[in-house]
């Protein structure tokens, strides 16, 4: 459900579950965390993107029923901290719709390319589930903070316009130019004598500011699961989805 690709130095690390609109599964999260961690030492660079109409919808909410909250968003914690721990730039190749921990996990990157079908959709707060993969401050830093609050309030969603206008994307290209932009754009940036190794240090957020943003939002994970707020959220959803 996770395939690795190279393309040329760039390894290209595709979701694919395209029937589930690449959901992902607890085991595919730390396959998924794992493959960066490999590949973003190495080589040029790293470009995630999606199989089929979808980048990823997210958690996969029907496995996860009656599993703990809080569990299930450590593991999207340690994508986010697998990201920033790498070397080497990684960009997402946002193919069609990002959803909730997929759409927050897509902040850390170093870049967002996306196309005319990619969207970007925050479920949580609808149905009574917290934020995770420090989007609390990586959110605001791309969006600014007034904007971030109300798209997390209002379980916002956008298409690539908005996504763009919004900063969650950074460029809007050809359907078929997608991945091929992403690698371009990666080896653009690993060219003989840049410096962009350091510069990737320096401007990424820190990985102290991260991990202060993961106690908060597994405190907040704990807070929903305890009061009651994220089951009676999760069962509405799957009365939804009948």
């Amino acid at each position: 459900m996770i395939e690795v690709n190279a393309h040329g130095e760039v390894t290209v690390i595709t979701l694919n579950r395209p029937d589930k609109l690449n959901a992902l599964t607890s085991d595919m999260r730390l396959r998924l965390a794992a493959a960066v961690r490999e590949h973003g030492r190495s080589g040029r660079g790293v470009v995630v993107t999606g199989a089929g109409r979808a980048f990823c919808a997210g958690e996969d909410l029907y496995e996860a029923a009656g599993t703990s909250l809080a569990a299930e968003v450590e593991t999207f914690h340690d994508l986010t901290r697998a990201v920033l721990e790498t070397t080497v730039p990684v960009v997402a190749a946002v193919n069609g719709l990002a959803v909730g921990g997929a759409a927050e996990w897509t902040l850390c990157f170093d870049a967002r390319l996306g196309t005319a079908a990619s969207g970007y959709f925050f479920p949580e707060n609808g149905i009574g589930l917290s934020i995770s993969n420090a989007s609390s401050v990586l959110l605001p830093r791309l969006a600014g903070g007034g904007r971030a609050l109300r798209l997390v309030l209002d379980t916002a969603r956008l298409d690539a316009a908005q996504a763009l206008a919004a900063g969650l994307l950074d460029e809007v290209v050809p359907e078929d130019a997608l991945v091929e932009s992403a690698v371009a754009l990666v080896e653009r940036w690993t060219e003989p004598g840049l410096a962009t190794a350091v510069h990737l240090r320096l401007l990424r957020p820190s990985l102290e500011e991260v991990e202060r943003a993961f106690a908060r939002e597994s405190a907040a994970a704990r807070e929903v699961e305890e009061t009651g707020l994220a089951k009676a959220g999760m069962q509405r959803f799957a009365t939804r989805a009948r």
